[in-house]
């Protein structure tokens, strides 16, 4: 008898798949887009660090006048599911969504943002190198990330060791991204459903192989959309640490302003 069952559950289980409702992406893309910022290392600017570098250093003063700005402008921060069902369904969101995304497993995101974000009711995502978990006393522990899932911050992939996903082939996606995914599904109890990619590069070729593995959505940078998959290349803004929470503010409402705005392009005021 266990060959006839096995066989009616995967006739069960595919049959389940088969109904699934694939994503309308000229509905995503018509839809305003929900801006989305991303921070990496909270931290002082040292004599070495050039200005490349402070596009991805924000100082901790300056990171909470950005947070201070967006709670008193009346921003609600929203999760990954809320941008999900808003993009495929037209789900509502609360007035002014915005998501705060932090990348690489930084130890200051931990120390320094969630005290942060707790103080103004806000929720985080955590994108992980899971080859950086514990590393030292400057990344996250597995300690920190499971706080973080349990407090209600989102955890998703961000590779094993930030690679870049344009290159990936063969047995990549296994070391790059399978195993990542389970070590973080082991840490938090919680299924791994969102996935940004590192340094914010992507190629169309590869979104397939996300799709395979169950993601629901990933995040980019500030490129264009892919016009035929734009769930899994939602846009990002760097939250600059040379940006006042005035220009934060100014760059917001002018990348994330309308759908049919031209992608890819910052006012970079100051």
């Amino acid at each position: 008898m266990l060959k006839p069952i096995i066989a009616l559950a995967s006739v069960c289980f595919f049959g389940f798949v088969s109904l699934a409702q694939p994503v309308n992406s000229a509905a995503v893309l018509a839809r305003k887009q929900v801006p989305v910022l991303c921070y990496h290392q909270i931290r002082n600017w040292r004599a070495s660090d050039k200005q490349a570098d402070k596009d991805y250093i924000i100082p901790p003063a300056t990171f909470k006048a950005h947070i201070k700005m967006l709670a008193d402008s009346g921003y609600h921060t929203i999760l990954p599911d809320e941008l999900y069902d808003y993009l495929t369904k037209g789900t509502p969101l609360p007035a002014k969504p915005i998501m705060l995304t932090f990348d690489d497993t930084d130890g200051d995101q931990f120390e320094i943002a969630r005290p942060e974000l707790i103080k103004y009711g806000f929720k985080g995502v955590y994108f992980i190198t899971t080859i950086d978990i514990g590393k030292n006393k400057h990344y996250m522990d597995r300690k920190q990330i499971k706080q973080l899932s349990d407090e209600g911050n989102i955890i998703a992939c961000h590779t094993l060791d930030h690679s870049n996903f344009k290159k990936f082939k063969g047995r990549d996606w296994e070391t790059q991204i399978d195993k990542p995914t389970k070590k973080l599904e082991a840490i938090t109890g919680k299924p791994i459903k969102y996935f940004a990619f590192p340094f914010g590069e992507w190629n169309s070729k590869g979104l397939p192989e996300l799709h395979k593995r169950g993601f629901k959505a990933a995040f980019q940078l500030t490129d264009r959309r892919d016009p035929n998959d734009p769930i899994m290349t939602i846009r990002r803004l760097l939250g600059c640490g040379y940006w006042s929470a005035k220009t934060l503010d100014y760059n917001i409402k002018h990348d994330f302003g309308h759908p049919a705005q031209k992608e890819g392009i910052l006012a970079k005021v100051k």
